[in-house]
């Protein structure tokens, strides 16, 4: 069961909302619920909101009235279940190949598994997106197997490539731009996962699924030449 979420003053302008600090699917579907249903009743003093691991940041237009927060609570309360949110299942292009997944190998040594056996576990799973940060288009995804956890590097490289898909720790991920990171590369997608052009740069959202599709390196380099017109195939989920 769901513990409720507390709720302070955050700064001039902000209401923070907290639930309990734990990586849990149900957590993140519970907030990104709220977090649509504050901004169908509450759109008129909200101006943003941020959504993180187990938390929802309400950015105000205006320093909210001392009774904000009991009227915050009061909508929760009253409607968590009166909203059914609409999220989506991407399937992602990644391609795994030795020239891509430059630290495929040294993964398997130290998880004792072969390349192959990490490639399908990984794209075998289905990833939930809790939120997004660190860098534009950047997603925190949940759900990778423990078999394939593993530390991040002693030492981050400088430059790690647009599009590298990696595992640092507990986590996968996807690097959406070219920068400095620790974790473990073992493939990299050809689609751009932020686009500053378009009306929503970053297709995804919090509560959206991820599932990687193994591609081999002709059809990654195919998908590259297109530039930015491909896109992640979309299935409709309602959770």
């Amino acid at each position: 069961m769901l513990k409720i979420p507390t709720y302070k003053l955050f700064g001039e302008r902000t209401v923070l909302i907290e639930w309990e600090a734990v990586m849990s699917e149900t957590i993140i579907q519970d907030i990104t619920r709220f977090e649509q249903l504050v901004q169908m009743k509450k759109s008129e003093v909200i101006e943003d909101s941020v959504i993180g691991y187990h938390s929802l940041l309400l950015i105000y237009k205006e320093v909210p009235k001392e009774e904000e927060i009991e009227s915050l609570q009061e909508l929760y309360e009253n409607n968590k279940a009166s909203i059914k949110v609409e999220s989506t299942l991407w399937e992602v292009p990644v391609c795994y190949d030795a020239q891509l997944g430059v630290d495929l190998e040294e993964l398997a040594q130290g998880l004792q598994l072969s390349p192959q056996e990490i490639i399908q576990k990984h794209s075998n799973a289905v990833y939930g997106v809790y939120f997004i940060g660190f860098l534009p288009g950047f997603l925190y995804l949940g759900g990778l197997e423990k078999c394939l956890h593993f530390p991040r590097k002693a030492t981050p490289r400088l430059q790690v490539p647009k599009g590298s898909v990696a595992i640092g720790g507990s986590q996968t991920g996807i690097y959406p731009q070219q920068s400095a990171g620790g974790w473990n590369i073992i493939g990299s997608t050809p689609i751009s996962l932020f686009n500053v052009n378009k009306k929503t740069p970053c297709f995804a959202k919090s509560g959206d699924k991820i599932q990687f599709v193994p591609i081999n390196l002709s059809a990654y380099k195919k998908i590259i030449s297109q530039k930015d017109n491909y896109e992640p195939i979309k299935k409709v989920r309602y959770d």
